[in-house]
């Protein structure tokens, strides 16, 4: 008996994931930047084998026909707030921000991470896989550390914790230094220079005091970025923030810069290819919604791509908080921007790129997400349509090679009130 009951707890062990899956008959966009066709994605024990044409199909695989269909490497939303924002305007659900604390660079959003979020569920229907989760900058430039998540229907939300810091130095930064971006730049070498300081000798540093400028933890933090293990995203906007972040390299040779936002990054697109500094663009952001966006076009995705940048989309410009699905709207629009005379777009298959592999490069794990290339993690999207067209939606998601529900709390609302009964009143959810 004893014996059965290992047996049966050893079955019960096996990952979900543990199954060859072959998706065949459809047009597949495997997210490296190359263009979509018909093909098969071969997917085993979690992670993709094989996408393309001539891909055989193994013996004794499940098959999934997608004949008429799209198969896609799922989105990779590029700044977001998934999981530790339920509401906008909800203080109790809010934890990207920390207004009064203490700490800056040592806040960890990953523990606030909520998998059980509708959010999430959501943007999870909508195609989205995996997210860049960031903080907020609360009372300092320094927001903390993001993680990587992923979009599945569990408790094991966590791809990368610590993934990166995040740094505020555009036009917001002057009212978190002191009043002024030269503050603000202060602000920013002297942490610096601290935490190498905590580093030579942890013991003897200051940062107990009610008035020290970084707690030890903080000091901590800020010495993976130093040492090159995790990227400094900075938020920057205008021509010359993008130049003095990149001259922090002079300095600083090892930390690995990630540009935000980068409204006029079209303006020294050779400067930041020149330097290997990837950018999380915000897609569409085409008016001067402030003074550091005054040069906004709709052409700087293209024109950073076309310039040797590494690019991915993000919707910093909007709202980092859920509806993270409208991704594949921007991608979509910057297809047809390519086609209109005098703008710069990006052709599907780096369009889609953007909200796939992009963000995954940009924090260097597009060796393992982001794609259908082989040995990523297998997280496939069945679209019913064209991806980037509006009409077109998930038919069939799987992460980790783990197929997820699609219904959420929207999809629940609507079938509830699909057809109303008068004098019916609201059921409650279940329990």
């Amino acid at each position: 008996m004893k014996a059965f009951l290992l047996a049966a707890a050893a079955l019960l062990a096996i990952p979900a994931a543990a199954q060859t899956i072959a998706f065949t008959g459809g047009t597949v966009a495997i997210g490296d930047g190359s263009a979509p066709a018909p093909g098969t994605v071969v997917i085993r024990d979690g992670r993709v084998v094989a996408a393309g044409p001539n891909v055989a199909v193994p013996a004794g695989a499940r098959q999934v026909d997608a004949t008429g269909k799209w198969v896609a490497a799922g989105m990779v939303a590029g700044w977001t707030s998934e999981g530790i924002v339920d509401g906008e305007g909800i203080s109790e659900t809010y934890d990207a921000r920390a207004r009064t604390s203490p700490f800056n660079a040592a806040v960890d959003v990953l523990v606030a991470v909520n998998p059980d979020s509708p959010v999430i569920a959501v943007d999870r229907a909508g195609g989205v896989t995996r997210a860049l989760v960031a903080p907020e900058p609360g009372n300092s430039i320094f927001a903390g550390q993001g993680a990587v998540i992923d979009l599945g229907a569990d408790a094991a939300a966590v791809t990368r914790a610590k993934a990166f810091q995040f740094v505020e130095l555009g036009e917001n930064s002057a009212g978190l230094a002191g009043g002024s971006r030269p503050a603000a730049y202060a602000l920013l070498h002297d942490a610096l220079a601290q935490a190498q300081d905590y580093r030579r000798n942890p013991a003897g540093f200051d940062g107990r005091t009610r008035d020290a400028l970084l707690k030890r933890s903080d000091a901590a933090a800020l010495l993976p970025v130093l040492d090159g293990r995790i990227p400094l995203v900075v938020h920057v906007e205008r021509r010359s923030d993008i130049l003095q972040v990149l001259d922090l390299r002079r300095q600083y040779p090892q930390v690995k810069l990630v540009l935000l936002g980068a409204t006029e990054g079209w303006m020294v697109a050779r400067e930041i290819a020149a330097a290997r500094v990837p950018v999380l663009a915000a897609a569409l952001a085409d008016l001067p919604a402030a003074f550091e966006s005054v040069g906004a076009t709709e052409s700087n995705a293209g024109r950073l791509e076309a310039a040797g940048v590494t690019v991915g989309l993000a919707t910093v410009d909007i709202s980092a908080q859920g509806g993270q699905r409208i991704l594949k709207q921007f991608a979509g629009n910057l297809v047809a921007i390519a086609k209109v005379p005098g703008h710069t777009g990006l052709d599907w298959g780096h369009a889609f790129a953007a909200i796939t592999s992009g963000p995954a490069a940009a924090l260097g794990m597009d060796g393992e997400i982001g794609s259908l290339r082989p040995g990523r993690r297998a997280d496939v999207v069945v679209w019913d349509g064209d991806p980037l067209e509006l009409a077109s939606a998930p038919v069939g998601v799987w992460i980790d090679g783990v197929e997820q529900p699609l219904a959420n709390r929207q999809t629940k609302l609507r079938d509830r009130y699909l057809t109303p009964q008068e004098g019916a009143l609201p059921k409650a959810y279940e329990r």
